[in-house]
């Protein structure tokens, strides 16, 4: 497993979680079974996380807002999935100390998610640890579009002056404003694009592509991309 420096780990890491669909054409199985594996790799993940100890936050792109196009076989079993998933892993991460958050539009979500969304959420709110953001519903363009029309609206009402709008008011609007600066991006499958994924936030973030598929992807492949944004040098424009 590749080595990595613990006192200057990324703070934020966010990974696109990529390639179920083709794990399981690989291996014979339904696409549902290869979300299922993926499962597993989210706990893998989410443990390593934890054990680094200077990791503040993770994100993972769970479902994005062009998910809707799929079938709807696949998309209610990508959220049963996710309700199995709480109902085994709720109380294991509120022991770990770590907070979990969600970021995307509720519209369109059943009540039963938006439940289990709001149990994690409560029962977690006052951990410390880590934070878990999970993107449900989530696109970039939207967030983007949705921070505009809040704005738009407190300037409406006369709550905010046009003089006041810059990129730190801008990044108040966000879905998760509080999170730590972006500063690893990973994506599995090999692929090399944002697919529509935290544009604002990936500013300045390194971004590191694997070729493993999502549900094969463990301790060492986290340890991969940490170590390749080790070996970069960020100069954030300055030369």
């Amino acid at each position: 497993m590749p080595a990595v420096d613990r006192k200057h780990l990324p703070r934020h890491i966010a990974i696109i979680m990529d390639g179920n669909g083709r794990w399981a054409r690989q291996h014979g199985v339904s696409r549902a079974a290869g979300h299922e594996a993926g499962a597993k790799s989210v706990r893998a993940v989410v443990e390593a996380c934890r054990e680094l100890g200077r990791v503040e936050a993770l994100t993972l792109y769970a479902f994005s807002t062009e998910n809707w196009r799929r079938s709807k076989l696949e998309v209610d079993a990508l959220f049963r999935l996710l309700s199995k998933y709480i109902n085994l892993e709720l109380e294991n991460i509120h022991k770990e100390d770590i907070r979990v958050t969600f970021m995307g539009r509720r519209d369109g979500l059943s009540a039963r998610v938006i439940r289990d969304l709001d149990r994690c959420v409560e029962r977690t709110r006052t951990n410390r640890s880590m934070v878990l953001n999970v993107a449900i519903n989530y696109g970039a363009r939207a967030e983007i579009a949705d921070a505009a029309k809040a704005i738009a609206a407190e300037v409406k009402e006369g709550s905010l002056g046009l003089a006041q709008i810059d990129e730190h008011c801008f990044e108040r609007h966000l879905y998760q404003p509080d999170l730590p600066e972006l500063d690893l991006l990973i994506r599995t499958s090999g692929e090399v694009r944002l697919s529509n994924f935290m544009l604002w936030q990936v500013s300045y973030a390194e971004i590191v592509s694997l070729p493993v598929f999502w549900p094969d992807f463990r301790k060492p492949h986290l340890y991969e991309a940490i170590a390749e944004y080790q070996r970069r040098n960020r100069r954030f424009g300055g030369r």
